[in-house]
């Protein structure tokens, strides 16, 4: 039988340890082995995004999302983690939902952030031939 604290603990130790890449390996066996445990998953979800595996921690956390839809934090990571790659349309309802759940300054802050990005990006001149 496989010890999932010990999976979570482990990848836990890597990612604090300042090895994401490491944590997830440990963290996706105990994903494995628990598919529905939030924690297990907002765990990988983080070493994904930490170690800019984008898509891996898109995958993860709209899992999440499906799982718990008012985790305010589960939003948060996912606004960021789109708008990490620069897809801000996307980002921008998750982050606003995290902001309405968390009611964080800090939350609302970024809301802006990427609000000021959209704009940007609508209003900039297409690109030279």
């Amino acid at each position: 039988m496989t010890d999932i604290r010990e999976l979570l603990r482990k990848g836990r130790m890597f990612r604090a340890s300042g090895d994401p890449s490491g944590a997830a390996r440990y963290l996706a066996e105990a994903a494995e082995h628990a598919p529905h445990d939030r924690t297990v998953l907002t765990e990988l979800a983080l070493a994904h995004f930490q170690s800019a595996a984008l898509g891996k921690a898109e995958g993860v956390l709209r899992s999440l999302v499906e799982l718990d839809p008012s985790d305010g934090y589960t939003r948060l990571l996912l606004g960021r983690t789109l708008a990490r790659q620069s897809r801000h349309v996307e980002a921008l309802p998750q982050l606003r939902l995290a902001a309405a759940i968390t009611r964080d300054p800090e939350v609302e802050s970024e809301v802006a952030r990427v609000e000021a990005r959209v704009t940007t990006t609508r209003e900039a001149p297409p690109p030279s031939p």
